[in-house]
């Protein structure tokens, strides 16, 4: 069984407020959601779209469909339709780029029709690129997501979720050209055939030294923001071996008395970070020898196994919280548990709680194996045959038989007693008892 997500109701600490729309805190290590703010709601994602868009194009990389130093052309159709203020990098129709730098276009600057371009590429049609984004989306298991096109731009059908986009980055994440790409504070693009080199740098001022909200940990991933979105943020953090992805959702951009502006989202994706950091720690909660209880056991000379978990249980616990504190919960899959048994069988689970909520769950096996007693095995399949209504039926029959058979030969018995003779000595009337004298 793999590990659960630690309940926001569990964590005992209080978490910073958030003023957007959502927010979610996760520890990849484990899984654990250890801050969550509306993470289910339908909402608008902006440019966190091209999370999806970029974690496709990596995956027909992978398939062999396209390669990253493979040249594309950039064509009428896949510039048709794009806002002239939506976020470019300036790409014309004709214009020809690999798709390493129109994944640099699209992820560092948030180049609209970078992702048009790679759509169009890989499926034929922006349209028909869509329609992939979604069965992907469901594939990962997305229930709160709907996708209109390749960008973000806004459409009122064009929604997620800060939990979906969680799994779409987790899923993108297993690919390591994303998070090099996506990690990017600045990147040239070399000079094309209709164009001089480009400079860019990425929207994310998480990872641009010198800006107010540059913090060393952070690491991607990707800025999102329009009139009906606010300002998104997907993101990544790694402090004292913990390592975090956070996404914030629908933040405000305000401007300051100074006439400079303070993006919100920024803002509280630091402050999430700061608080996890400073308030939770890795607890091994069980080893992989650990001795995690016992099963008793029948058809043996032997009457109980150890158990030990499957692999070990490490979680990310509030500082505060004692692993004496935790409730340790032992299911058997039968009690008793019937011999043989294998060393690593399978036998039951272990499940962890705090303050009522699951916090993980770990599979229980066999420490060492048992051997079944021929002599018990054979008594047991005696009594499950006669317990079976085959045989009930099967005995009563001989027992009728046998009452019947019984009944006959005290009849016969009763006569003989009675007449003094056989009733089947053929007829005689007299019993020979001694010589016959020959004349």
């Amino acid at each position: 069984m793999g590990q659960l997500a630690v309940p926001v109701e569990a964590a005992r600490v209080t978490g910073p407020e958030i003023q957007g729309k959502a927010a979610l805190l996760i520890d990849q290590k484990t899984g654990a959601a250890i801050y969550a703010l509306n993470e289910h709601d339908e909402l608008y994602p902006a440019s966190l779209t091209k999370i999806m868009t970029c974690l496709l194009v990596l995956e027909a990389v992978d398939e062999g469909r396209l390669k990253l130093n493979q040249e594309i052309t950039a064509t009428p159709s896949a510039l048709e339709g794009l806002a002239e203020d939506g976020s470019t990098a300036g790409i014309e129709a004709g214009e020809i780029l690999t798709v390493e730098e129109l994944l640099y276009c699209l992820m560092v600057v948030s180049a609209n029709e970078a992702g048009a371009i790679l759509a169009e590429k890989i499926s034929g049609s922006v349209d028909s690129f869509v329609e992939r984004m979604n069965a992907k989306a469901a594939e990962l298991g997305c229930e709160n997501t709907h996708f209109m096109n390749p960008h973000g731009y806004h459409d009122s059908q064009h929604y997620t979720s800060a939990w979906d986009l969680y799994l779409i980055t987790k899923a993108a994440l297993e690919y390591p050209d994303f998070m090099r790409i996506c990690d990017t504070s600045s990147h040239t693009v070399p000079a094309t055939n209709s164009s001089e080199e480009r400079q860019l740098n990425n929207t994310n001022f998480l990872i641009r030294s010198g800006r107010d909200y540059y913090n060393p940990d952070v690491h991607g991933v990707k800025t999102g923001s329009h009139s009906q979105a606010g300002h998104c943020l997907v993101s990544t953090a790694q402090h004292a071996s913990m390592d975090l992805l956070c996404v914030v959702l629908g933040a405000d951009r305000v401007q300051k008395e100074d006439g400079s502006w303070w993006t919100y989202s920024f803002d509280y994706t630091n402050k999430l970070y700061d608080w996890a950091f400073g308030n939770f720690s890795y607890q091994t909660i069980l080893k992989e020898d650990d001795v995690a209880g016992e099963a008793p056991v029948s058809l043996s000379s032997t009457d109980h196994v150890t158990l030990r978990p499957a692999k070990a249980v490490e979680l990310l616990l509030p500082k505060g919280v004692k692993p004496e504190e935790l409730e340790k919960a032992v299911t058997l899959k039968s009690d008793p548990v019937e011999a043989p048994i294998a060393e690593g069988d399978v036998l039951g689970s272990m499940t962890i709680t705090l303050d009522g909520e699951v916090l993980a769950e770990a599979d229980l096996l066999a420490y060492t194996s048992v051997e079944a007693s021929r002599i018990r095995i054979l008594w047991r399949d005696v009594k499950n045959f006669f317990s079976t209504t085959a045989a009930k039926i099967a005995l009563g029959v001989v027992l009728v038989l046998a009452g019947i058979s019984g009944g006959w030969k005290l009849l016969f018995s009763r006569r003989r007693y009675r007449y003094g003779r056989s009733v089947g000595g053929g007829g005689r009337r007299g019993v020979y008892r001694g010589s016959r004298r020959r004349r």
